[in-house]
């Protein structure tokens, strides 16, 4: 009885649907579309009658008909395609997912990169949000603690006294009967403990005629230093490769600037004595003098890597290392 019915509606569909002008029959003009059916388009809800399925439309094949379907479903289903196909798990090369596999790709990598700027953001916010500052008064550093931190532990306020923040004789000159004709007088938090956590330090540097304060460098701070008296040459170096040499003339009054780590000296190449003040960036600033370091160190460089480093003899670099 289904089977007449079908039957029945199919002659009726034949009936009452008009043949379109100029059709031409497939056995009269046979051409790329010889051998398909020339049918006209189905009414969508009589072919559900009989029981058909109802297809998407499709616009040059499947490729096309996939560009059409942009839902969420199937951007979903595109991305976890595209995810077995990178693990080498789905047996394909990600083409097989239509025009829309790029699409997928990218959305997935703008995904992942608003999740790490996210991130980092959240972090970035969290530092900020911390106390950058002191967190009490004062820290005056415990010289007889044996703990270990990155710098000097505080004393217990109880026992911390006005002499921790005070120091005496820097209107002294310091003693520049040596070698270079210079002497550095340091005021850090070995000689002011309530220096400590502050990250301020000064010294003070007398200069004999024709002293040096011979290159040296600063690990830990930048230096600031101002002429009182006389007239200092000033230079420093800049970093590999360039190795830029930056010199001046200070007069008294005159300030300058040497960069935290690069090499620096003075030389006062006058015959009167000259005095500075220089204030640093740490409160243990460091100091490394070229010279000593390189040939004066314990155990000493082998002579064939200084001889080599230097471009002289091994014979030259035991005359200086004697110096030292």
């Amino acid at each position: 009885m289904a089977a007449q019915s079908n039957k029945g509606l199919k002659n009726l569909d034949q009936q009452h649907t008009p043949k379109p002008p100029n059709q031409t029959n497939i056995s009269e003009d046979p051409g790329p579309t010889a051998g398909r059916r020339n049918l006209p388009s189905k009414d969508p809800i009589k072919h559900r009658l009989r029981g058909g399925k109802r297809r998407k439309p499709s616009i040059q094949g499947r490729d096309r008909a996939v560009e059409l379907d942009c839902s969420p479903r199937r951007l979903r289903y595109q991305a976890r395609k595209l995810e077995k196909t990178q693990r080498g798990g789905g047996g394909g090369t990600g083409r097989e997912l239509g025009p829309n596999w790029s699409a997928a790709r990218e959305s997935r990598e703008m995904a992942s990169y608003i999740i790490s700027v996210a991130l980092i953001a959240l972090a970035s916010i969290t530092a900020m949000a911390s106390d950058p500052g002191q967190l009490q008064d004062f820290c005056v550093a415990d010289e007889n603690s044996t703990a270990l931190v990155n710098g000097l532990p505080c004393k217990d306020s109880k026992r911390v006294t006005v002499d921790d923040f005070f120091f005496s004789g820097l209107d002294k000159a310091g003693n520049t009967s040596n070698a270079v004709g210079s002497k550095v007088t340091p005021v850090n938090v070995v000689q002011i403990p309530g220096l400590n956590t502050y990250g301020i330090s000064l010294v003070r540097i007398d200069y004999a005629p024709f002293g040096l304060n011979p290159p040296h460098t600063h690990p830990r701070a930048t230096e600031v230093l101002v002429v009182l008296e006389g007239t200092i040459l000033v230079g420093f170096v800049t970093s590999n490769p360039e190795n830029k040499h930056y010199t001046k003339v200070l007069n008294k009054g005159d300030v300058f600037v040497f960069p935290q780590g690069l090499i620096h000296y003075q030389y006062n190449n006058w015959t009167a004595s000259a005095v500075a003040i220089a204030g640093l960036s740490s409160q243990n600033p460091g100091v490394i003098t070229v010279a000593n370091a390189v040939f004066g160190s314990t155990p000493p460089i082998l002579d064939d890597v200084l001889a080599k480093a230097f471009q002289v003899s091994k014979e030259t670099i035991d005359k200086i290392q004697a110096k030292f």
